[in-house]
This record gives structure tokens, C-alpha cells and sequence, in this order.
């Protein structure tokens, strides 16, 4: 499925506003049509995939080669991550320092596969023997190097002083074998001297990872960075990724969204620039068919709706790691916030993805491909699997 054409986008607002807007690195918000596609959806320029997930040298998924300039497919075997922070780079030195311009770097590592060149992984060989923990490392450590040839573009001409730079995971770090596919086999584990299968993330006392409703799938540090205007501190005021819009809609002096379509997000620029607390009354973890989560203060809330189903109350105060359920001892508290529940629940549209399933039951993985039955104008360029050279 895709993020409806009657929504509007960052970038689309932004151009309004007079931006000129680039985006690199992973999309997954519509591949099937061309209407879904970076460049129909307010970008002036686009490099890199449109599914969730490719190889990242051969840039394939499900036998189609997923690497796209502007619209044009063409395969590229060199890693994902340099490729992607030579377009950021070479978007950076042609821009025209006269116009204001957003750039949206999207990085797919450290998703999986877990991949990575071999001099990454290198520089971990002596202090990680776990072979997936050192490749996810690895994987890190190139997007840690791809945002310092950013930062380092922009000082060189002179821009960023003027730029706001923000930095954020969509999700915390993966805990379930579920969500963190691509780990080594055990003859890989063996061979390095690791017995025991673990997971390649860490989210320090935080409880669950990602795909969860916990702290430690939900809660990220945010980087807002910007040397002309915001003085260094920490922040512990909570906020979400969907502020990010109206906050920069707010800061770039372009309309706000039409009454029919109003923000979920607030903007943060009070919280960030005169230490106001967070302009968030309660906070909407997520709403689904079977589970839930809010938050409010000091206080969350998850509901699992399965049978038997379940309410947990937490103190994030007292217990971040979330190892307590007091809901027994606050029934108020609990009332309070499933009833914000319910609220956010009944306003929302039926999923897309779940009233689509039926239709595609059947057609997944190669018989997408395979079935001429099965029409997705997606463009990419079929291959067999290429023979490549060893990184």
C-alpha cells in the first residue's frame, strides 16, 4: 500500500514555501504506481530505492533490482551507504547557497539484511566476536561516517551555520528474531567461537525493541542541530516524529495544512529554542486492531486486545525499563487513558494494508513476479541474480 495522493507531503509544503528538495536512500511510502513515487510526491530529485529493503550491494529484492536516479532504474554494486552519501555530498556543492533547499537522507542501515563492507567490519574484528553484532556495528559505523561527509560538505561552503540538521531512528533497535531477519547461521556463529544466537541491537534498560509498544521500541534521542540559532542542551521532553513537519513548515514560513487536514504533530520550536515543556497534552504510541499505547505525563498505557487480553500502567518516572505494572494501583489513571485510547481509536481509518489482504493472499514473494496475472507497474529492471566480485 501507499501514503494516499490526497496527503501532503514535507517536501510538497516545502516547495510551496520556495524549497528546492532532494531525497536520498530508502522511500517505502508506494512503489506500485508511479503516482506513489519521490518525485510525484514534492521532490525535485530522488536517488535510491522504493521498497523497505534491498541487498545492499546488488540493491535487489525479490529477483528486481530496486536503484533508481530521478526515475531511471540502473544497477549499481558498490555499497549502499557511500553511494548514498555521494549524491548527498555532490546535492550539497551544487546547490545554489541563494535559495533555501531540504535534504532528506534516508538511510536503510542498519535495517536488514545485515550487510556491510568488509573494512567496517574490520574495525570491530578484535572487539566483537558475535559475527551478526559485528556486522550490525559495522553497518552503523557507515551511516556514522556518511553524516560526518554531510556535516563536513555543508561547513565547507559555508552553510551551516544556516542549516537545521535533524537527526532520528524511525524505531529502536530490533529484539525479536521477527523483525531482525538477516542474522548469521550458527556454522558463522561457530566459526567465530559464539554458541549462543543473539540479537545484534541493544536498547541498554529499556524494555522490547522494535515492532513493540515498550520504551525500548518506541523511544529514540532526537539530534536538532543548528549552531546559528539553537544553544547546546539536553532535553527530556517527549515529542514525535510527526512534529517534525510542522515544526518545519512553522521555522520555513510555508502554509499550514488545510482545516481537513490537520496536523497530529505540534510544533517543538518553543521547546527547542525557550525550553517550554512539550506542547503534547498525551502522546499516541500507535492504535491497531489488537493492541495499543499512550502516554500522558509520567504515565503510559499498552492494551493488548487478544484474548485473553491484557492492561498495563506504567510509571516512565520511577520505572523507565517498564518492569512494573501498577495499573491495580491506579484505576483512575488507567480510566483516564483508555479513554484517550478509545478517542484516537475511533478516529481513525480503517487500515489499507488489512482490507487489502485478501487480495494479495497467494501472491507474495516470487509469484508476484512469476504470475503475469499479477500487474505492478513498479519499472524496475528484472534480473537474474549477478554474479559480483567479493567485497
Amino acid at each position: 500500500m501507499a501514503l494516499p495522493t490526497d496527503e501532503r507531503t514535507l517536501p510538497q509544503a516545502l516547495k510551496e514555501a520556495g524549497y528546492q528538495t532532494s531525497m536520498v536512500g530508502k522511500w517505502h511510502l508506494g512503489h506500485a504506481d508511479k503516482k506513489y513515487w519521490p518525485q510525484n510526491r514534492g521532490f525535485d530529485h530522488f536517488y535510491g530505492n522504493l521498497v523497505g529493503e534491498v541487498d545492499y550491494f546488488t540493491k535487489m529484492r525479490g529477483g528486481i533490482v530496486d536503484w533508481q536516479r530521478d526515475g531511471k532504474f540502473m544497477q549499481e554494486t558498490t555499497y549502499y551507504l557511500p553511494l548514498i552519501g555521494d549524491e548527498a555530498v555532490k546535492t550539497i556543492e551544487r546547490q545554489d547557497k541563494t535559495k533555501p533547499f531540504f535534504l532528506y537522507f534516508a538511510s536503510l542501515a542498519p535495517h536488514a539484511p545485515y550487510q556491510a563492507q568488509q573494512a567496517d567490519e574490520d574495525r570491530y574484528a578484535a572487539s566483537i566476536k558475535d559475527p551478526t553484532r559485528r556486522t550490525y556495528a559495522a553497518m552503523v559505523t557507515s551511516v556514522d561516517d556518511q553524516v560526518g561527509r554531510i556535516v563536513a560538505a555543508l561547513d565547507k561552503r559555508g552553510m551551516r551555520e544556516n542549516t537545521l540538521i535533524i537527526f532520528s531512528s524511525d524505531n529502536g533497535g530490533p529484539r525479536s528474531a521477527v523483525v531482525a531477519s538477516g542474522a548469521h547461521s550458527r556454522q558463522e556463529r561457530a566459526a567465530s567461537g559464539v554458541k549462543q544466537e543473539s540479537l545484534p541491537a541493544s536498547n541498554g534498560n529499556l524494555r522490547g525493541g522494535k515492532g513493540s509498544l515498550y520504551e525500548g521500541g518506541v523511544r529514540v534521542p532526537t539530534i536538532f542541530n543548528w549552531p546559528g540559532t539553537l544553544k547546546p542542551a539536553v532535553i527530556n521532553e517527549p515529542a514525535q516524529m510527526v512534529d517534525i513537519m510542522p515544526t518545519a513548515l512553522a521555522l520555513a514560513g510555508a502554509a499550514p495544512n488545510p482545516a481537513s487536514k490537520p496536523f497530529d504533530g505540534k510544533n517543538l520550536l518553543p521547546m527547542l529554542t525557550e525550553g517550554k515543556p512539550s506542547p503534547h497534552d498525551d502522546l499516541l504510541i500507535n492504535v491497531e486492531a489488537f493492541r495499543g499505547a499512550i502516554i500522558k505525563g509520567q504515565w503510559k498505557l499498552v492494551k493488548i486486545a487478544l484474548l485473553p487480553g491484557k492492561i498495563e500502567l506504567f510509571d516512565l518516572k520511577a520505572d523507565p525499563g517498564e518492569q512494573n505494572n501498577v495499573a491495580e494501583q491506579h484505576p483512575e489513571v488507567v480510566r483516564d487513558l483508555e479513554a484517550r485510547l478509545q478517542a484516537y481509536a475511533k478516529q481513525q481509518k480503517m487500515s489499507e494494508w488489512l482490507k487489502a489482504q485478501p487480495d494479495y493472499l497467494g501472491a507474495q514473494g516470487e509469484q508476484t513476479i512469476l504470475d503475469p496475472d499479477f500487474d505492478i507497474d513498479d519499472g524496475g529492471l528484472p534480473q537474474q541474480q549477478p554474479v559480483l566480485p567479493k567485497p
